[in-house]
């Protein structure tokens, strides 16, 4: 038992001693009905006392928790029995010698109901099952706080757990697009082009959006409709004349959120696995909210032979949208001979 189980004990001390002057003070009244013999009744009343207290602590912090709350009920109920017969045994002796020396052998003399054992044994077993069903109620009570405790704890660490996963799904946009950029932009540089400034001013616009805002639960979408224009531009300086990109914008929610970096694994995913048709490709976005749901689909040319682009890129969106979206969005990925389409149907709370 350690200190702070010990400084427990002793703070219910005076409880304890309150009640037990409540129970012999029961006893004195339930034994001294329809009797003058005061003196009877007060012995009687208070030799009952410490077989009361020794059954109710043997049942309430021995029995009970050893055997009752572990289930063993064979054990317990066996227990029992031998108590009770101990309890009878005593109570018979001391009935005896009151019998002899209280009322001088006359059993008129004997308060009424002190008269008979069974009275006796339910008095005392009365205020055993009263105590062991406090006890049991009070260990329901604490271990169902525990288990609530525990589930908490168990669901703060999903959470977290969660969190850190979401974090590190929201960080797999691929960085061969950075690398592909950044050689682009060395490339213009060496040239001194006119579009280095705008490719500059553009990529950091993506990446404080990819480093910074992601860490908020929502975004306008708006915001992420203007990182996709930002990574299509970037795409449009690198391919050229090789690039045919139809974007199709309908979001007339201007207060429209959604998580970010939800769209544009989507859009990046289309780049890195499209492939060209009569040397071009060709990729067609749609974007449409209403009554809180956004309808989102995109396609790119692709070539019926060439390895699918179902990869762990779609896998991680998955994850995430699972993760913040559940039962709250349709997602269908459909590969034709030349076409590769995705559409996610997704619905938000206003």
């Amino acid at each position: 038992m350690n200190i702070i189980e010990k400084l427990n004990s002793v703070k219910f001390i005076p409880l304890h001693l309150v009640f037990w002057v409540i129970v012999w003070l029961f006893f004195s009244y339930f034994f001294g009905f329809n009797t003058n013999n005061e003196n009877y009744v007060f012995w009687f009343s208070s030799i009952l006392m410490p077989i009361t207290i020794a059954n109710t602590y043997f049942f309430i912090y021995y029995l009970i928790p050893k055997y009752l709350i572990s289930k063993k009920y064979k054990l317990f109920v066996l227990y029992a029995i031998y108590a009770s017969i101990g309890t009878a045994y005593l109570l018979s002796i001391i009935m005896f010698f009151g019998y002899i020396y209280m009322s001088e052998l006359d059993f008129k003399k004997m308060p009424p109901l002190s008269r008979s054992l069974p009275f006796v044994m339910i008095s005392i077993y009365l205020v055993v099952i009263v105590v062991s069903a406090f006890k049991l109620v009070k260990h329901n009570y604490l271990s169902l706080e525990k288990n609530k405790t525990l589930e908490n704890k168990f669901l703060q660490a999903q959470l977290q757990l969660k969190e850190e996963e979401l974090k590190f799904l929201k960080m797999q946009i691929h960085p061969h697009f950075l690398f592909n950029t950044l050689n682009t932009l060395y490339g213009f540089a060496l040239k001194k082009a006119d579009e280095t400034p705008e490719m500059i001013l553009k990529l950091s616009n993506l990446l404080d959006y990819i480093l910074y805002q992601i860490d908020k639960p929502k975004v306008l979408l708006t915001e992420e409709i203007n990182h996709i224009e930002d990574y299509i531009g970037l795409e449009k300086m690198r391919f050229h004349d090789t690039l045919l990109v139809h974007f199709d914008i309908d979001a007339r929610d201007k207060s429209f959120q959604i998580a970010p970096m939800l769209l544009i694994p989507f859009v990046e995913n289309s780049f890195k696995h499209g492939n060209f048709i009569s040397g071009m490709l060709k990729i067609d976005i749609s974007i449409k909210t209403g009554n809180n749901i956004l309808d989102f689909s995109i396609s790119n040319s692709f070539m019926g032979n060439e390895t699918s682009q179902t990869g762990i890129g779609l896998e991680n969106i998955k994850k995430r949208l699972e993760m913040l979206y559940p039962n709250q969005y349709v997602l269908k990925v459909q590969q034709f001979e030349n076409t590769f389409e995705i559409h996610l149907k997704l619905e938000t709370n206003a």
